[in-house]
């Protein structure tokens, strides 16, 4: 079995090994994502939000869902994959981390997969290129390969700013 160093635990002694990890997958340009199903609240149609002054070009706003005001980020402009577009299949995915919930906003949404251990490979380190701070690894899937994103540390980051800035 693959052992699997999470971001949380590099530098500790032990790493993790999951016996499987079920995935959201999603894609962002030409790249497809991953993140663990668990934090996934639901999946929604892109609608319009109201925008917030000053926040980061990233924050495309808020919504009201259901009574709770929720922050939307576009996922592309995050990770700089060029200028978003909006059509009939982007999609919102709404999360529910540590308690809070949070919208993004990624190009489509393919299925959901179970990956074993053996399929989760570690992610490279890439030096200033990529902050392999919020990956979890990368899973194989046939010739598929998925960017496991560790949902949790990026949405709390201080990078983000999102708790303490929108909500």
């Amino acid at each position: 079995m693959a052992e699997i160093m999470t971001p949380q635990h590099r530098g500790a002694a032990t790493p993790v090994a999951p016996s499987r990890l079920e995935v959201v997958t999603f894609t962002l340009g030409q790249e497809e994502y991953g993140i663990d199903i668990q934090k996934v609240q639901e999946l929604r149609g892109y609608d319009a939000v109201t925008r917030i002054a000053n926040a980061p070009e990233y924050i495309k706003g808020v919504v009201n869902l259901r009574g709770i005001i929720v922050p939307i980020i576009d996922m592309r402009i995050k990770f700089q994959l060029g200028t978003p577009s909006y059509d009939q299949f982007t999609v919102v995915i709404v999360l529910n981390i540590g308690g809070r919930v949070v919208g993004m906003v990624v190009d489509s949404v393919s299925d959901v997969i179970t990956l074993s251990a053996e399929q989760i490979k570690p992610a490279p380190e890439m030096g200033s290129v990529l902050d392999t701070d919020y990956l979890i690894g990368l899973g194989t899937l046939d010739e598929r390969m998925l960017i496991l994103v560790d949902i949790d540390r990026l949405m709390s980051s201080d990078e983000m700013g999102l708790i303490e800035k929108v909500i």
